[in-house]
This record gives C-alpha cells, sequence and structure tokens, in this order.
C-alpha cells in the first residue's frame, strides 16, 4: 500500500512530465516550422535518421501508437521527406526511411535546435541538465519495468 508522500510523488512526476512535455513540444514546434515541418514530423523523421525502421518500431521507440505513426509516415511519405522500403524481415511492414529531401529539412533545424540546446544549458547547467535525462531515462526504464511484471500477472 502507498503513502500519501509516494501518491504525491507519482502525482506531480505524472503533472509536470505532461506540462513539460507541452513545453518541448511548443519548442519543436518553433524549431520545425521554419524548415516546413511539424514537431510530430520532426519527431518521425529524426527516428529514421540513423537507420529505416517499421511504423512499429518507431511508435515503440517514441511511446506512442502505431496508427499515429502510421498517419505521420503516410504524410512524410506523400510530401516526397520520407520513402518506403521493403523490409527483410517483415514482408508485410515495410521500413520507413528519410529521403535526400527529409533530411535536408532536418539539417535546416540544427542551427536553431543547437542554439537552443546552448541557452537551456546554460540557464540550468549541464550537469543538472545531465542528472535530469538520466533521472528520465531511469524512470523510463522502471516504468516498463513495472508495465512488464502488470502484464505478466505479478503485480502486487
Amino acid at each position: 500500500m502507498s503513502t500519501r508522500v509516494e501518491q504525491d510523488l507519482l502525482s506531480g512526476l505524472a503533472l509536470g512530465t505532461f506540462r513539460l512535455n507541452g513545453q518541448f513540444l511548443d519548442v519543436a514546434e518553433g524549431l520545425a516550422r521554419p524548415a516546413g515541418l511539424t514537431a510530430a514530423w520532426w519527431q518521425v523523421l529524426g527516428a529514421v535518421l540513423p537507420a529505416p525502421l517499421s511504423v512499429s518500431d518507431i511508435a515503440r521507440e517514441m511511446g506512442i501508437t502505431r496508427q499515429s505513426v502510421q498517419r505521420i509516415a503516410d504524410l512524410l511519405v506523400t510530401r516526397g521527406l520520407a520513402e518506403y522500403r521493403p523490409n527483410p524481415s517483415h514482408r508485410r511492414a515495410k521500413l520507413v526511411a528519410p529521403t535526400e529531401e527529409g533530411r535536408q529539412a532536418n539539417s535546416r533545424i540544427n542551427p536553431a535546435h543547437a542554439e537552443f540546446a546552448a541557452r537551456l544549458a546554460q540557464a540550468v547547467g549541464r550537469d543538472e541538465l545531465a542528472d535530469a535525462l538520466a533521472a528520465i531515462r531511469r524512470l523510463s526504464v522502471v516504468l516498463d519495468q513495472l508495465a512488464d511484471d502488470d502484464a505478466s500477472g505479478s503485480a502486487h
């Protein structure tokens, strides 16, 4: 049984995360707009810059629904920013890959992104920013583990 303090901590983390997510989305929209992208397009395009991924893999990586990613991927393909490629490991689940135009759109964001990152690091402090990132990653891992425990029936 959780204590009131633990419940308040969980609620505070959730509400703070929701607010932070909205703030990051606003920043991302402002950075992406001059490159002709939306924050969501940039997010999906960014996921496939290192290597092509299936829609399901992108959704899993980003923590959003497959249907949302599919809709965005289709728009990116229609606009010539991404393309579908055959997937050697799955006949029906095509891979999403950026086109040269998509790579160029993403690279147009880089200067403003770097400038904002530098401002944020200066305002918060690089070490504190690194600590926040480590805490977020740790929370994400633990939430995945707890969800896996719940799914396997070992929830308490």
